[in-house]
C-alpha cells in the first residue's frame, strides 16, 4: 500500500478534531477562514477517495483544475489569500520523412524548439475577488519565430462559491485542449490537429461572461470580440484561410470590436475521472468590412462535442468539430484568394484517443503509458460555387507513441506519425518532447 492510502485514516481523523468546538478567544481565526482551511482538507481527503476507487490517476491527483482551468493554471483558487505562482513548459524535436506519400522529396528539416515557457501569476484578494494570468514565451525567444504574450488575464468575482462573473483576455472554452494543454496532462507531442484548424488552439479574446460549477455540471458562457474572418484589422491577424480558421485569431491585440460573438459550454463531471461535454461559438465575424459598397457579414459557426476520462490506468479522450462560414464567396472575394486557395463554406474534424497506463497496478508513482490517436480534418468540405478544393486540406493522421511520467507534474513523450491526405503529400513525423507543471 502507497504511504498516501496508509495516511488517509490519519487525515481523516485530523479532519474530525478540527471540527471540534474550541474555545473561543481574541486570537482564533475568523470562521470563514476556518472553514476554507477545513474545505481545503475536505478537498484532500476526498482526492485520495477518488484514488481508492479509480487506482492510481494519469494525472497527479494532487493537482486538479477549477472552473474551467487547468491544474497549474488553477492554483490561484486553491490558496486562501494572495500571490500564487505556478507553470508549464515544454521542448520539442521533430524529425521527418525523406519523402512524401508520394515518393517525392519532402524539403523537410529536423527541428529542436524551445516551445513553450509558462509563468503563471495569480492574486487571491479575498474570498469574492481574484486575478489570474498567464505569460508565455515561445520558441526561447522573443525575437526571430519566436514571442512573448499574454495568454490570460481576468478578473474573477464570485457571487456564491460555485458562481461567478469573469471579464479580461480570456480562453475560449471550445473543445477539450483550449483551456487545459499543460504538458503533462495530454498524451501526444503535438496537440490534436481537430483543435488547431477547426478550433483554433490557442485561442484567447477579450471580454466578459460567468461561471460556474455543481457537483455534476461545469459551465461558462462569454461574449467575446469576433474572430477577424478577412485580416489585417488588428496586429497579427491574418484572417480565415483554406487551412481553416486559425489566422482569424485576434488574441487580445488591438481587436477590432466592430462585432462580438457569443460562446458557451457545459459538461458533465458528476462521475469522478469522466467529462462529457459539448460548447458553441458563433457570431459575425466581419467587423463591417464591405465589398462594392456593400457591408458583408461573415457569420461563423463552431459546434464541438467532447469526452474524456481518466481511471483505472485507462486515459481515453474524443472529439468532433464543425465549423461552417457564411458568404465565404464574398469573403475569398475581399481577401483575393482563387482556385484551390478558398475559404470553406464547412470544415469538419475529429479524433479518438486511448492510452493505458501499464504501471497502473503496482504501487508506484510513475506511469507509463502506451497511446494511439487517430484523427481526420477536412477544412474544405464545401467551399463556394467557382472555387475548387486542395487535396492537402482534407487529411488524417495516425499517431502511435509512449509517455513516461517520474511523477505526475513531468512528462517524456516519444511517438510516431503517420500522414496521409487527398492528395498524396503526407510527411511523416518522428517526435519527442519533455514537458512539465508546478
Amino acid at each position: 500500500m502507497s504511504n498516501k492510502f496508509k495516511l488517509l485514516p490519519f487525515l481523516v481523523l485530523v479532519a474530525g478534531l478540527l471540527t471540534q468546538t474550541q474555545p473561543i478567544s481574541a486570537q482564533a481565526q475568523d470562521d470563514s477562514t476556518r472553514i476554507a482551511e477545513l474545505e481545503t482538507q475536505i478537498e484532500a481527503i476526498t482526492r485520495d477517495l477518488e484514488e481508492l476507487t479509480l487506482g492510481t490517476a494519469v494525472v497527479n491527483p494532487s493537482e486538479r483544475g477549477a472552473f474551467g482551468m487547468a491544474p497549474a493554471a488553477g492554483k490561484v483558487y486553491t490558496i486562501n489569500q494572495g500571490v500564487s505562482i505556478g507553470g508549464y513548459g515544454e521542448v520539442l524535436y521533430q524529425g521527418y520523412a525523406g519523402t512524401k506519400e508520394n515518393g517525392d522529396a519532402s524539403g523537410k528539416t529536423a527541428k529542436l524548439d524551445a516551445y513553450r515557457g509558462i509563468i503563471y501569476v495569480g492574486y487571491k484578494f479575498n474570498d469574492k475577488v481574484l486575478f489570474n494570468s498567464e505569460i508565455e514565451i515561445e520558441h526561447g525567444s522573443t525575437g526571430l519565430a519566436g514571442s512573448a504574450s499574454l495568454e490570460f488575464a481576468y478578473l474573477d468575482y464570485k457571487l456564491t462559491d460555485n458562481f461567478g462573473l469573469r471579464a479580461g483576455l480570456l480562453l475560449v472554452p471550445v473543445g477539450i485542449t483550449n483551456e487545459v494543454h499543460e504538458p503533462p496532462v495530454w498524451l501526444g507531442t503535438i496537440r490534436p490537429r481537430s483543435e488547431n484548424k477547426i478550433i483554433p488552439t490557442t485561442w484567447r479574446e477579450s471580454g466578459f461572461g460567468f461561471f460556474g460549477e455543481t457537483e455534476t455540471f461545469s459551465y461558462r458562457a462569454y461574449l467575446v470580440n469576433s474572430l477577424d474572418g478577412i485580416g489585417g484589422g488588428s496586429a497579427g491577424s491574418k484572417g480565415f484561410s483554406s487551412s481553416g480558421l486559425r489566422g482569424g485569431r485576434q488574441k487580445g491585440s488591438k481587436a477590432i470590436a466592430e462585432n462580438f460573438s457569443a460562446v458557451g459550454r457545459v459538461d458533465y463531471t458528476g462521475t469522478p475521472g469522466l467529462m462529457i461535454g459539448t460548447s458553441l461559438y458563433t457570431g459575425d465575424q466581419g467587423h463591417n468590412s464591405d465589398l462594392n459598397g456593400r457591408e458583408v457579414s461573415i457569420g461563423t459557426t463552431i459546434w464541438e462535442g467532447h469526452i474524456k476520462y481518466q481511471g483505472r490506468g485507462f486515459d481515453i479522450q474524443a472529439l468532433t468539430a464543425l465549423a461552417s462560414v457564411d458568404n465565404a464567396d464574398k469573403l475569398n472575394e475581399m481577401k483575393g484568394l482563387t482556385g484551390s486557395g478558398s475559404v470553406g463554406e464547412k470544415m469538419s474534424g475529429w479524433y479518438a484517443q486511448l492510452g493505458y497506463d501499464l504501471l497502473f497496478s503496482s504501487a508506484s508513482e510513475q506511469a507509463l503509458l502506451p497511446y494511439v490517436r487517430y484523427e481526420a480534418v477536412n477544412t474544405q468540405v464545401d467551399v463556394p460555387s467557382g472555387y475548387s478544393s486542395s487535396g492537402s486540406k482534407d487529411f488524417n493522421v495516425t499517431t502511435i507513441g509512449l509517455a513516461w511520467k517520474p511523477i505526475g507534474n513531468t512528462v517524456l513523450k516519444t511517438d510516431y506519425e503517420i500522414h496521409s491526405n487527398a492528395s498524396s503529400s503526407g510527411i511523416n513525423q518522428f517526435n519527442v518532447a519533455i514537458g512539465w507543471l508546478f
